[in-house]
């Protein structure tokens, strides 16, 4: 079998061993006689199958109980709108107001985004093509802001942040919300998973579609309609996989390695 080197930075090369595992499950998930695409979201095969997904997400990534784990459609563009029309209207301001750090494709386009829902600030001017991150003293923070937002990692501009900002705000503490698309690191593309802190659930504006609203995502156990089944369990396989690795601190040290083969 030909096998090849996936340098994209997403949809991401697959290990082997989920391919394989997922292979051979196919028609015939857990001895049920089906496979995970024809599985109905509502059974109790399925039910479980999201559970463990998400106690793998928990375990993996030490995700507290005061926080919501969500798998949700749409990918990080989705999340874009979700975000400003879930936590914008936090802010005291008239109009709702939010920070965005703009460093690249990505987070460029969710403050574009935003703006179709609520104010926003870049909290600093930088000229393209994007190259680096300003130091935080240079930046300009709104006092009543909703929330910062920033992408940790610009996939196109190969922009990212080494350290996580240190901001010395009481009142909406840092990374009250964290959101992936699995393409990237932990499955196929498709799915987004959200962490969220749940005393910020229910702070929705009234007019957030449903699809996109935490709490309704969240009081329905993440089925509030049909969701990615399969996505999902893909997800579950390679969780399982870097559980069995050692964990994410295992997989963080052996991809620095293979980054530093690009640097010697």
């Amino acid at each position: 079998m030909k096998t090849v080197v996936n340098f994209g930075a997403g949809p991401a090369k697959l290990p082997v061993e989920v391919l394989e595992k997922a292979q051979r499950e196919f028609l015939d998930y857990n001895g049920l006689g089906i496979s995970v695409l024809e599985m109905s979201h509502r059974s109790s095969d399925f039910g479980n199958l999201i559970k463990e997904t998400e106690k793998l997400v928990r375990d993996l990534l030490v995700v507290p109980d005061e926080y919501a784990v969500l798998f949700m459609h749409g990918g990080g563009t989705g999340q874009f709108a979700a975000i400003p029309q879930n936590l914008g209207f936090l802010s005291k301001a008239s109009p709702p107001s939010a920070d965005y750090v703009v460093t690249g494709s990505w987070s460029d386009k969710a403050i574009k985004e935003a703006d179709k829902f609520i104010k926003t600030n870049k909290v600093f001017k930088i000229e393209k093509p994007y190259s680096k991150i300003p130091a935080m003293d240079q930046w300009s923070l709104s006092e009543d802001a909703a929330y910062l937002y920033y992408c940790a990692n610009e996939t196109i501009h190969g922009v990212e942040f080494h350290d996580t900002p240190q901001i010395d705000w009481t009142k909406i503490p840092l990374h009250a919300l964290a959101y992936a698309g699995t393409q990237k690191n932990i499955g196929a593309g498709g799915l987004t998973l959200v962490v969220v802190r749940k005393d910020l659930l229910g702070k929705a504006h009234p007019q957030t579609p449903s699809i996109l609203n935490y709490e309704e995502i969240h009081n329905n156990k993440s089925i509030y309609n049909t969701p990615p089944c399969f996505n999902i369990y893909i997800t579950k396989l390679v969780l399982e996989w870097i559980r069995d690795q050692g964990g994410a601190q295992t997989i963080f040290e052996r991809n620095q390695l293979k980054a530093e083969k690009f640097t010697e």
